[in-house]
């Protein structure tokens, strides 16, 4: 390049005369001396140019510094981050050993109670066992002992009195019937001895008749006494019939004493097998019971293990995510740099190029190019400037050069041009000309190509573009594992500074964002509003105001039948759990729209009035305010002003009160709502709002109490504090725990407003 940058042509006539060739000189000279001036004026531009690029390079440089110490800035944030989580997990792995060390101390505790408990078990068995079947055995052999006394004694006493009857009745006949033969052979030897002295004295007596009469009358007397004696061995007979009877009697009674005594052993008997079965199954139920409690302590310390594994596994993930975000920033940080440098040597490059093209335009301007002798083989390609206007084919100079000012050039010289000229190729017309020439354009960059960073920045399909989104992915996974650990990790200490807040109020700095308006339930709403979470938490929005949701007469959910059912106008149940765990992954409370002041009836009375409910709270017109005027309750009065489209729910019955609380702690808990935001707040009294947050426990909650402006001739009243105090007094009769809108301002900007426009 210096050789030929020193080529300078040499044009001689030696036909000419010396006046003309010096005219030619002169001309030739105001010619180079014009494009002299226009080379040294683009030069200065050049230069000027390269001063602009000096300092764009200077502020580049600059900005490569700043972003050198932001890296460095970011790396140490990172690493005190790192060291943060690291001495964190450290925390939380040792408490977790402390916590794993006292669970298996009360473990071991737990397992010397429940042995401990098992042999008092065992121990309180065979004292039971013991007492019972000695108070069985002692009661068994007294009635046995009993009954054999009994029957013994009852023996004895028959047979006693069956031998001191037969006794005293032989006794007694034996007796009478010696008496009777005594005094028989008594009168018999009287008889004789009277009939001797009858017979001996028969003269002599003469009162033998009377004695023989006498005699028949106590002949008589004897036969009585026989038939007594007889009767009265009939009757001792009957007597030894009915002791005999008796002692049958008790001989069956004695057997049934036997019988029982027998039945009592073979009760004691089934009785002590029954308790020795009592007392397995007893030691088979502590058995079960130990093995049970050995079990579930097993499992417990199974859950409490897969638990801190999978603590542990989180804070390695979050871990993971944090090194991989700071590997990632460093590697973008990395190939911005490397996209720097390769931008701050297309510069250097550029400036060479533009250098070099001055350069050779100044050599060729000052004609101080020569020819060496590999001339043939060298070729040189610039393009744009004002070297294509001295060399192309359209230039005004060429045609000078080969047609000259007034007379032919030599030969000589047309060679010597047509040799030069091969060296800077011609303007290509078209494409197929630029592919088919054998030069290549140099094709330097542009200042604004140089300098410009921007052209260093992602693009479609560059592989930045792949990191940038890695990058997104990355910082996304970070943001949900810091979420899962933040609801996962338990809140060791607290920090002074932090305030127990009342259910429903909030923190005071909430951004309430309406999701819906009232032709929102024509569209599938809970999927039109899901991907516009994180737009909402961009914008500064806090929470998200969601239309009700339960099932509705009218479609824009404000005439609710079944509180259980949300496959709603607005979506399915699907839906509105996928809408509002969306808004949860993006640090939003959800509102849910909830209307407890009336709800519309299944089914109508005999009377035919539409107040008998359905579905899951299946209630009856005692769930109904008595005052409303249209659906015949027999509920109590009304707390608040009636709703005239739909029946008034009694919120003074206990029934009531208890399903609507289960109801919004089931939407709550189950569905996934942070808060509420309570329907016609001026319906039923503030204090049952108070139970139900207080039962719910929401986030935040908001009512509704929509009253009229006071109105003076047609027109808007100056002084509306009696309207602002209503809702004053609802806010204080829930007892703080609830807040609500400011429709008095509300309606007096609408007012002003109008007022603004019709002016």
């Amino acid at each position: 390049m210096n050789d030929s940058s020193e080529f300078q042509p040499a044009f001689v006539d030696e036909d000419d005369n010396p006046s003309d060739s010096l005219e030619i000189r002169e001309d030739e000279l105001l010619t180079a001396q014009i494009d002299l001036s226009d080379v040294r004026s683009q030069r200065d531009a050049i230069e000027k140019e390269r001063d602009i690029l000096l300092e764009k390079l200077a502020k580049a440089e600059a900005k490569q510094h700043e972003y050198q110490t932001a890296l460095m800035h970011e790396k140490e944030l990172t690493i005190s981050e790192l060291e943060a989580a690291k001495e964190l997990f450290h925390k939380k792995v040792q408490e977790s050993i402390q916590e794993k060390f006292d669970l298996e101390s009360k473990l071991i505790l737990a397992k010397q109670d429940a042995i401990e408990l098992a042999v008092q078990v065992e121990k309180l068995a065979e004292t039971a066992f013991e007492q019972t079947t000695s108070h069985i055995l002692e009661d068994a052999r007294l009635r046995v002992s009993t009954a054999e006394t009994s029957a013994a004694e009852a023996a004895y006493q028959i047979e006693e009195q069956v031998r001191s009857a037969t006794e005293g009745a032989v006794l007694s006949i034996v007796d009478q019937s010696k008496s009777a033969i005594e005094n028989a052979l008594a009168v018999a030897e009287s008889t004789g001895d009277r009939t001797k002295k009858f017979v001996a004295s028969y003269v002599d007596d003469l009162n033998l008749v009377n004695e023989i009469a006498s005699l028949k009358s106590q002949n008589v007397k004897l036969q009585k006494t026989m038939n007594d004696l007889e009767s009265q061995l009939l009757v001792s007979n009957n007597e030894m019939n009915k002791l005999k009877l008796e002692l049958e009697k008790s001989r069956q009674q004695a057997t049934a004493y036997e019988l029982l005594a027998r039945d009592t052993e073979k009760e004691l008997l089934e009785f002590q097998k029954s308790i020795r079965e009592t007392a397995i199954q007893q030691e088979d139920e502590v058995k079960s019971l130990l093995e049970k409690m050995k079990k579930d302590s097993a499992d417990r310390r199974k859950a409490t293990s897969k638990a801190f594994k999978a603590e542990l596994e989180t804070i390695q993930a979050a871990i993971e995510a944090a090194k991989e975000t700071v590997r990632a920033k460093d590697e973008a940080y990395v190939r911005r740099c490397e996209a720097l440098q390769r931008s701050l040597k297309a510069s250097e490059s550029a400036s060479k190029a533009w250098r070099q093209r001055a350069e050779m335009a100044e050599a060729l301007l000052s004609k101080k190019v020569g020819f060496g002798e590999n001339d043939d083989e060298e070729t040189y390609v610039v393009n744009g400037g004002r070297v294509d206007l001295l060399m192309d084919d359209d230039s005004q100079k060429w045609k000078l050069l080969t047609n000259g000012p007034r007379r032919k050039i030599p030969d000589w010289m047309v060679k010597r041009i047509g040799f030069i000229c091969p060296r800077f190729p011609p303007r290509k017309t078209n494409m197929a000309e630029a592919k088919l020439s054998k030069f290549k354009s140099l094709e330097l960059p542009k200042p604004d190509e140089v300098w410009s960073i921007a052209q260093e920045k992602p693009k479609e399909g560059d592989t930045l573009v792949e990191h940038v989104m890695e990058k997104e992915i990355i910082e996304k996974k970070r943001k949900a594992l810091e979420r899962a650990l933040q609801r996962k990790t338990i809140k060791w200490q607290k920090t002074p500074e932090e305030i127990k807040l009342e259910p429903g109020t909030g923190t005071g700095r909430e951004i309430v964002f309406q999701g819906f308006n009232w032709e929102s339930w024509r569209r599938q709403w809970y999927l039109d509003l899901a991907p516009k979470a994180a737009d909402l938490s961009r914008s500064g929005i806090t929470a998200v105001w969601f239309p009700p949701p339960t099932e509705s007469v009218a479609p824009q959910g404000y005439m609710p039948s079944d509180l259980y059912n949300l496959n709603s106008a607005y979506g399915s149940v699907e839906e509105l759990k996928h809408c509002l765990e969306e808004m949860r992954n993006q640090d939003l409370l959800t509102l849910g729209d909830v209307v407890l002041n009336h709800r519309c009836a299944h089914k109508q009375s005999p009377n035919g009035v539409w107040n008998i409910f359905g579905g899951k709270l299946a209630w009856g017109p005692e769930a109904i305010a008595c005052d409303d005027p249209n659906f015949q309750g027999r509920g109590n009065p009304s707390t608040g002003d009636i709703f005239h489209a739909a029946p008034n729910i009694d919120h003074s019955q206990d029934f009531v009160r208890k399903d609507i609380k289960e109801w919004l702690n089931w939407l709550r808990n189950d569905i996934g709502f942070d808060g509420w935001r309570l329907d016609f707040a001026r319906g039923f009294s503030g204090s049952y709002v108070k139970e139900y947050i207080e039962a719910s426990d929401p986030a935040f909650a908001i009512g509704e109490y929509w009253d009229s402006l006071a109105y003076e001739g047609g027109n808007l009243c100056y002084n509306q504090d009696a309207h602002r105090q209503r809702i004053i007094n609802w806010i204080n009769a829930t007892g703080g725990t609830s807040s609500a809108f400011d429709v008095t301002t509300k309606v007096l900007f609408e007012h002003y407003l109008a007022c603004l426009l019709d002016f």
